[in-house]
């Protein structure tokens, strides 16, 4: 996916040389301390931030520098930091936004209504409250619509970053049950950024560990995250001053 990938703001550089494969149904956690170049790898992969070097391929092509818009057509779909909805939109209004589909498309409105049944079954909160603003939800609830808003037009990979920012223990629990049970049913590729290495090491997968823009470890996350060397990578023990 991931072939010697720089990138750089100004004269900052957050992500060096760094390469990475992800397998198809695989899910991949990106951790690190702040600062690591996690978001910027997801956006990088997203084409939000085109790379300065390296190359960057998916669903078998060379997307390296493409639209973000052309990127999603081949069946990548991210979910940002932040949980950014449109307020003062419906719930259903929101879910509606992410379809990436056009009403002269053949089958339109059956696709669309199936793909909105699908996220009401993955959290049913949604379809509780579909008519009321979205500006009005609970963090978590907000969380759970830009997931299922991401899931609208049925996506190869999800790129996540940061899902559980913010939100009450329980609420993480549930948003990472539904995630996992998604993979399964779907078949989905998860590319997740989380800071926290114990929430990986819960879920299971795969885990990089960043810091200083490059990939320190690469492995099993829960035998990563019981490891001395994880712990080691993560805070920066026996660096230099």
């Amino acid at each position: 996916m991931l072939s010697d990938v720089t990138i750089r703001y100004g004269r900052l550089t957050a992500v060096r040389n760094v390469s990475l494969s992800l397998a198809e149904g695989e899910i991949l956690f990106v951790t690190g301390p702040n600062g690591a170049g996690k978001s910027s790898l997801l956006r990088a992969i997203a084409g939000v931030t085109p790379p300065a070097g390296g190359r960057v391929d998916f669903a078998d092509h060379d997307v390296t520098g493409r639209a973000p818009e052309d990127i999603a057509r081949l069946g990548l779909s991210m979910v940002p930091e932040g949980r950014e909805v449109f307020g003062s939109l419906t719930t259903e209004e929101n879910l509606l936004v992410g379809t990436g589909m056009h009403a002269k498309e053949r089958n339109w409105r059956a696709r669309v209504a199936s793909a909105l049944e699908e996220v009401y079954e993955t959290f049913p909160v949604l379809k509780e409250r579909r008519h009321g603003q979205a500006g009005l939800l609970s963090g978590g609830q907000q969380q759970m619509l830009v997931i299922g808003r991401a899931l609208m037009t049925n996506p190869r990979l999800v790129a996540i970053d940061e899902p559980s920012l913010g939100l009450a223990p329980n609420v993480i629990d549930l948003v990472y049950e539904r995630l996992i049970a998604l993979r399964a049913q779907r078949a989905l590729t998860l590319l997740i950024v989380e800071q926290s290495s114990t929430r990986a090491m819960m879920a299971g997968g795969r885990m990089i560990l960043m810091r200083g823009g490059e990939v320190l470890l690469d492995g099993d996350a829960r035998a990563m995250g019981q490891s001395e060397a994880m712990q080691a990578a993560y805070f920066g023990y026996g660096e230099q001053a």
